[in-house]
């Protein structure tokens, strides 16, 4: 029979150590792209703060001009839908592209 011969491991060949280089992930949002969500998000706070309040001063009277206002009613979900587009603006925008505005 023919005999199986054991390899001590320092016997053994042992392939070249591969370096693995970590370089770090671009980063997706540039400063550009920041700048646009933080206007969006101040005009979605500035369409909810406007859509708040609507209070009567006798609670036990129900005034229609002071809960249906035109601004609280049409200006601030106008203004909430417009900080979303530009919130979806600012994460379609890419990092190199400049923003014309």
């Amino acid at each position: 029979m023919a005999e199986i011969k054991k390899q001590s491991p320092l016997q053994q060949k042992q392939a070249p150590a591969v370096k693995k280089v970590i370089t770090p992930m671009p980063s997706l949002f540039s400063k550009v792209n920041y700048k646009w969500m933080a206007i969006g998000g101040f005009i979605i706070i500035l369409g909810m703060v406007l859509m708040s309040g609507g209070k009567n001063q006798d609670p036990n009277t129900f005034d229609p001009n002071v809960v249906y206002s035109f601004t609280r009613v049409t200006i601030a979900p106008f203004l909430i839908v417009g900080g979303l587009l530009m919130e979806l603006y600012a994460i379609l925008l890419k990092p190199g592209q400049k923003a014309d505005a």
